[in-house]
C-alpha cells in the first residue's frame, strides 16, 4: 500500500461489492442469458427427475391435502359466478357463433363413434326403459290415453257410427236418455271401465315395454340419431341455442355454481378424488417423476415453449417495474452487511 493512499474500510468494500453483484445479476436475468440459464436448469431438473420418485417428491397425503384446502374448503368470492356469467354471455354473443356449424365442432365420424359406443350400453338402455314404464306418471298417461280412446271410439269413432247415418246421434241420444232414466249409469260405466283399466294396466305396460325394446333396436336408433344429426350438422351454433337469452344463460351459470359449492363437499366427490389420487400413486408413486411427465406429454421442449411464452415476458415486466433489482438487493444485502462478510474483507480474504 503506497503512503498516503486511504485504505477503504470493510463497509465500503461490502457496499461496492453489493452494487457490482446486483449489476451482474441484473445483466444475467434478461434476454438470451436468462433463457440459457433457465434452459440449463430445466435440463438439470429433468435429469434429476430420472432418479427422484413421485412419492419422495410429494406424498399422496399432500396431494389430498391440496384438494381439501383448495378445491373443497376454500371460500369462493361472490364475484366468481358473476364473472363466469359475464364470460358465458360474451361467448354466447360472440360472432363465431354465427359462422360455426355443429359439424365444424364435431365431425360426422366422431358423432358416429359416440353413437356406436352408446349403442353398446344395451343394459343401461333397457333399464332406463323399464324405469320409465314403471313411473306413475307414465302409467297414468297410458291409463288416460286408453280410457279416452275407448270412450271416443264407443260414442263417436267406431265403424257403425261412421257407416250408418244417424247411429252416432242415436247412441248419444240414448246415452242421455239412459242417464235420465237410470241416474248414475254414466258414472257406473266410467267406474267399471277404470276398474278394467286398473286390472289391465300391468299387461298394457308390459306389452309397451316389450314393444319399445323391439322398436328401439340398434339399427333403428342408429338410423334415427344419424338422421337427426344430418339435419343439424350444417346449422350454426347460434341457430341451435336460439331462444336462450342472456338472462337464462346467467341463471344456468348461477345454478351450476351453486351445485358445485354443494357437490364439492359431498362424500361422493371426496371418494372420487381419493380414488383418482390413490390410483395415481399405485401406478407412479415408486417410479421416477419423469415417467409421469412423459406419459402426460411434458418434456424439455414443452417446458421451454411455455418459458418463452410466459416466463421471459413476465420477468421483463418485473425488471422494468424495478421488482427484480429490489428482490436481488433484499437477498444479497443481508450477506454483504453481515459480520462474516466484513471480517473476510478486513482480513483481505
Amino acid at each position: 500500500m503506497t503512503q498516503g493512499t486511504k485504505t477503504p474500510d470493510a463497509g465500503d468494500l461490502a457496499s461496492a461489492l453489493l452494487e457490482q453483484h446486483v449489476k451482474h445479476e441484473m445483466a444475467s436475468l434478461k434476454g438470451a442469458k436468462l433463457r440459457k440459464f433457465l434452459e440449463q436448469e430445466v435440463s438439470d431438473l429433468l435429469g434429476r427427475a430420472n432418479d427422484i420418485t413421485l412419492s419422495r417428491l410429494v406424498s399422496e397425503e399432500q396431494v389430498m391435502g391440496v384438494i381439501q384446502r383448495i378445491v373443497v374448503d376454500m371460500e369462493l368470492d361472490a364475484g366468481i359466478p358473476e364473472l363466469a356469467a359475464e364470460m358465458a354471455t360474451e361467448v354466447l354473443n360472440a360472432p363465431v357463433q354465427q359462422n360455426t356449424t355443429l359439424g365444424d365442432i364435431i365431425s360426422r365420424e366422431q358423432a358416429t363413434g359416440f353413437l356406436e359406443e352408446a349403442l353398446e350400453l344395451r343394459h343401461q338402455r333397457e333399464r332406463v326403459i323399464s324405469e320409465i314404464m314403471a313411473h306413475p306418471v307414465y302409467q297414468e298417461l297410458v291409463s288416460n290415453v286408453v280410457y279416452h280412446g275407448l270412450v271416443n271410439y264407443l260414442y263417436e269413432d267406431n265403424l257403425i257410427t261412421k257407416s250408418v247415418p244417424g247411429v252416432g246421434s242415436m247412441m248419444k241420444f240414448g246415452k242421455r236418455m239412459a242417464n235420465k232414466a237410470v241416474p248414475g249409469l254414466d258414472e257406473t260405466f266410467e267406474r267399471r271401465l277404470k276398474a278394467w283399466l286398473s286390472d289391465s294396466l300391468p299387461g298394457l305396460i308390459s306389452r309397451s315395454e316389450q314393444f319399445l325394446h323391439r322398436a328401439l333396436s340398434d339399427d333403428e336408433l342408429r338410423d334415427s340419431v344419424m338422421a337427426a344429426w344430418v339435419s343439424l350438422e350444417d346449422r350454426t351454433i347460434a341457430d341451435l341455442h336460439e331462444g336462450l337469452g342472456d338472462v337464462q344463460l346467467q341463471e344456468f351459470v348461477v345454478l351450476g355454481y351453486e351445485f358445485w359449492l354443494r357437490f364439492r363437499k359431498t362424500d361422493y366427490f371426496l371418494g372420487c378424488a381419493a380414488a383418482v389420487v390413490s390410483h395415481l400413486y399405485v401406478k407412479y408413486g415408486d417410479r421416477p417423476v419423469v415417467d409421469l411427465l412423459n406419459d402426460v406429454g411434458v418434456n424439455h421442449d414443452v417446458i421451454m415453449a411455455e418459458i418463452d411464452a410466459f416466463a421471459l415476458p413476465i420477468v421483463d415486466v418485473l425488471r422494468e417495474e424495478g421488482y427484480v433489482e429490489a428482490l436481488l438487493r433484499r437477498r444479497l444485502s443481508s450477506f454483504y452487511k453481515s459480520a462474516a462478510a466484513k471480517k473476510i474483507l478486513q482480513s483481505g480474504g
